[in-house]
């Protein structure tokens, strides 16, 4: 059956009118699949036959889109969370990711990586050498770099190699000088401070000297004194970098999920000084403490004002698994280097502030998200909502952010509260064999990112990328939902693996409805946003192994592509550059 805005008579000249290939809606009828879908000023006109969309859509302007056979068209995927900016610094310095999105297999190659960065343009413009990716389980070493190997890139320079979980760094022997560590700097708050020896009680005044290995708290200020070494030029451009990635990849909303008050203003800026707007619509969550000290600042709201704003805050519980930082209820199956046996990382910040920023996110009607890895971290903020909900009321779309490790109960409880879960899926591929072997161990390895759990009780799921840590690949969002294969070949958890459908619909129509944009995004049908990505292949009827060769063949925003670039098709303009070096912006992944 046949969608239109004005059903019966001719009703105008379409701009265009996608017709060929399949078309998923991402609704829940059981009719058959629309042969045509026309667009008008940016909304979705009509769904239906293409010989009525011809009929009553077709003017001599309209530009006729045919897919090819094998192709999709699917409504615009949706970033449940990432970190725009933060992809555009990926994009920008030294990639120190394994494969298959870099090359680096050990010390050595992460060396020549940070090398021809330094001697790069941007790396000359550049206080520090910094890279971004590295990961300890795929290193040849099996162990993080030291300030000794770095210090074989530069004592000239600072030094700063990025952990790809964004929680962890190494920093030469220059870059702890620069941070004022040394054997007598207590840990501090919420991180840690690597040591060349077993670290003394906190009775004692020398602590050990640094290895260079930084954890958490211990690391943001390496990071936001890198970044903010970088050149204006080359920081300036985090923004539209990172946008031209998400829409290589066929995200047409996007995420800067927990943003300083000063990047607020500078994508406020950026978004105001572009005449049409940004090119793709940018979701701001702030940083909870700052928002709790500027509530006026945040000015949360439902609606856009030129392709950006801002959501609510994010909140941030604990660390990452994969480096072992992240919050445990049961200890890790072996702890890191200086911990003992009983070793369940830690807690970022004590329940009373937690509280505090979870009942300030509901008083002040910010939508609350909060980054919970460890079940110990979920378990916290579980019992924070719980208090704030009996105050406050529900259907807030509070949303728990990765979720690495929530057990059965607290998935329960996320049903109880109204909580959606946000699942980091792709763990499953680059970390599911570290988790096994390493981490967690196989009994609780087999449940991360659980998403079989949610869908069993009706709930409605999202998942992401988290880019930087990982690419912002939608591709790779849907095949490790529904294949769960890790990077050795093996299946991780098959009782976990959800349907094709579900996937697609946890980067579209599930996405939407975690924003309160479910009444203009996420499915195909008239009225609705005239935001698609078209595939190579579908992704519902191909086989699922096959799901992660998929390509992403075109990314259309509001019936204008903004991928592939084309001087002949009608797009946006250029991202005007960010007005300052973007200092302190980077919130934990």
């Amino acid at each position: 059956m046949s969608q239109e805005v004005s059903p019966g008579a001719r009703s105008g000249d379409a701009d265009i009118i996608f017709s060929g290939g399949s078309i998923v809606t991402v609704t829940d009828e059981k009719s058959a699949a629309p042969e045509a879908v026309a667009v008008e000023d940016g909304r979705i006109v009509f769904v239906g036959d293409l010989s009525q969309a011809r009929a009553k859509w077709q003017g001599p302007d309209t530009r006729l889109h045919d897919l090819l056979p094998d192709q999709a068209l699917l409504p615009g995927f949706i970033d449940a969370h990432g970190h725009i900016t933060g992809t555009g610094l990926q994009a920008t310095i030294a990639n120190l990711l394994a494969a298959p999105d870099g090359d680096v297999t050990g010390i050595a190659s992460l060396q020549d990586k940070l090398r021809a960065f330094a001697e790069s343009e941007v790396g000359k413009r550049s206080d520090w050498i910094i890279g971004f990716g590295y990961d300890d389980s795929m290193l040849t070493e099996g162990k993080h770099p030291t300030r000794h190997d770095l210090d074989a890139v530069s004592t000239e320079k600072p030094v700063l190699a990025i952990h790809q979980s964004f929680h962890l760094g190494a920093v030469n022997s220059l870059g702890l000088e620069r941070l004022k560590y040394t054997a007598t700097t207590p840990d501090p708050k919420g991180g840690v401070i690597r040591r060349k020896l077993e670290r003394a009680t906190e009775s004692e005044p020398v602590y050990g000297e640094p290895n260079g290995v930084l954890e958490e708290t211990a690391f943001n200020p390496a990071a936001d004194l890198a970044v903010a070494g970088m050149d204006p030029i080359d920081s300036g451009q985090f923004l539209a970098m990172g946008l031209r990635a998400a829409a290589r990849f066929g995200f047409t909303t996007v995420q800067e999920g927990g943003a300083s008050l000063e990047v607020l203003g500078l994508l406020r800026q950026v978004a105001d000084a572009h005449p049409d707007g940004l090119p793709t619509d940018v979701v701001v969550y702030v940083k909870a403490d700052q928002a709790m000290k500027s509530p006026d600042t945040v000015q949360a709201s439902r609606e856009y004002t030129k392709g950006l704003r801002t959501a609510g805050v994010k909140l941030l519980l604990d660390g990452s698994p994969q480096g072992r930082t992240a919050w445990l209820t049961e200890p890790y199956l072996t702890p890191p280097d200086g911990q003992n046996e009983n070793y369940r990382g830690y807690a970022t910040l004590p329940d009373k502030d937690v509280l505090a920023q979870v009942r300030a996110g509901f008083a002040n009607n910010w939508q609350v998200i909060a980054h919970v890895n460890g079940d110990a971290a979920i378990d916290q903020f579980i019992q924070c909502v719980r208090m704030a909900t009996k105050e406050a009321g529900q259907d807030r779309r509070t949303t728990a952010i990765h979720c690495q490790t929530a057990r059965q109960d607290q998935v329960e409880a996320f049903r109880e509260l109204g909580i959606i879960p946000s699942f980091f899926s792709m763990h499953t591929y680059y970390w599911g064999d570290w988790y096994r072997k390493t981490v967690l161990g196989p009994e609780r390895a087999v449940d991360i990112s659980p998403a079989r759990w949610a869908v069993d009780r009706g709930m409605v799921y999202t998942s992401h990328h988290d880019a930087p840590v990982a690419l912002p690949n939608s591709i790779a969002i849907l095949s490790s939902q529904v294949t769960r294969v890790t990077r050795s070949g093996s299946v991780l958890g098959p009782d976990q693996c959800v349907s094709a459908l579900d996937a697609v619909k946890s980067i579209t129509i599930n996405a939407a409805r975690q924003y309160f944009e479910e009444d203009t995004k996420g499915s195909i049908e008239v009225g609705k946003l005239a935001d698609f990505v078209i595939l190579s292949h579908n992704p519902l009827t191909i086989p699922e192994r096959k799901i992660k060769d998929i390509t992403v063949v075109e990314t259309i925003k509001e019936g204008r592509t903004v991928y592939p670039p084309s001087p002949t098709l009608p797009g946006p303009g250029p991202v005007p550059v960010l007005p300052k070096a973007m200092s302190a912006a980077f919130a934990h992944c």
